[in-house]
């Protein structure tokens, strides 16, 4: 077969959730960020392990989102919406029985008068300037949206991968100005916020990237394999190039594989001639460019040449590809397309 395989360990995202569960302490709640389809993994497989390791609140981005998830849900879950209710949301919001994070005053119009009895949380500005309602806007809605009844109100930390950003202590002090005296569940932190402690904690923490093996958890469980079938192999000899530009010579007499995967599958053409792909725990380097269906790899050293080579796996994970190509392994993950054949291991239910 010439579909790449990106394999996901349900047991690893479960581990890696009840570790940072185990952080937040009993009085906190942990949520699982699911959005952008897990962050690439597959959240109509993802979100069901987590639900059967005891998660039971999830956050999506999009409405859209929230919907798709709901029937791979218990009843009992709560679905969250961090865009809030958009126009045209409403359907959505009410057959799907998800909580919209009201982010603006006209949301809150909006909302109201759409589905007056549905529940809603609130999303507050703390700094990031992104999402949220501004302080003063806040302190208007406030007395109404706190007598109907606010399911959560949350802000999100600008700085949290950095632990010692002055912006986590302003923002957490302007959390807890805005919401201090209220009878309501709050929310701060992400997974950077869980790993700066029990004072950003509050009721519930929504960790994210790292449920599936990411920074700023250091400690996480690798989560996916990538690997990348063989559709050929070829002797290139001394002077000649191999790929789009003549990017690449070759000095000696070199074999080169031809793998079935590249930008289309969200592969970044940055990568090209600077990482390697990995037989086993032997590095293969990238030579030339990465085009939009295949990569070609310097396969000279192997003893022999495998069906398959990983791109991310236990010896280059995520994270240090992400370093390679001068981003994160968020945008990493969420890129990996949908050509990938996904297949998922899971031990325990």
């Amino acid at each position: 077969m010439a579909q790449a395989s990106l394999k996901i360990d349900l047991d690893a995202v479960v581990a890696n959730w009840r570790a940072l569960d185990a952080r937040s302490g009993e009085a906190t709640r942990t949520a699982a960020v699911v959005k952008a389809d897990s962050y690439g993994l597959g959240a109509a497989t993802v979100a069901p392990a987590l639900y059967r390791a005891g998660a039971r609140a999830f956050f999506v981005a999009l409405a859209e989102e929230g919907a798709k998830l709901r029937p791979h849900l218990g009843e009992d879950a709560q679905i969250f919406v961090l865009g809030g209710h958009m126009a045209g949301d409403a359907e959505a919001i009410r057959a799907g029985r998800l909580i919209p994070m009201l982010n603006s005053p006209e949301q809150m119009a909006r909302h109201l008068e759409a589905l007056p009895e549905a529940p809603f949380g609130v999303q507050l500005d703390t700094g990031m300037n992104r999402l949220g309602f501004e302080a003063e806007d806040w302190d208007a809605a406030a007395p109404s949206l706190l007598e109907r009844g606010i399911a959560l109100v949350m802000s999100h930390l600008a700085c949290a991968d950095e632990p010692e950003h002055e912006m986590n202590g302003q923002q957490l002090a302007e959390f807890r100005r805005m919401t201090d005296g209220m009878a309501v569940k709050r929310s701060l932190s992400a997974t950077g916020g869980i790993l700066l402690g029990p004072d950003y904690h509050f009721d519930l923490t929504r960790p994210g990237i790292g449920l599936y093996g990411g920074r700023p958890f250091e400690a996480a469980l690798g989560v996916a394999t990538l690997s990348l079938p063989v559709i050929q192999t070829r002797v290139v000899q001394p002077g000649e190039t191999v790929g789009y530009g003549n990017t690449w010579q070759a000095e000696r007499i070199t074999t080169i594989a031809t793998l079935a995967a590249g930008y289309a599958d969200g592969i970044h053409r940055v990568l090209s001639n600077i990482t390697d792909l990995y037989a086993g725990d032997i590095p293969c380097p990238l030579r030339g460019r990465v085009s939009m269906d295949l990569l070609t790899v310097d396969v000279t050293d192997l003893d022999e040449v495998p069906d398959t080579l990983d791109l991310i796996g236990p010896y280059q994970g995520v994270d240090a590809l992400a370093d390679a190509a001068g981003t994160i392994g968020y945008e990493l993950l969420t890129a990996l397309g949908p050509r990938y054949n996904r297949v998922y291991s899971e031990q325990t239910g």
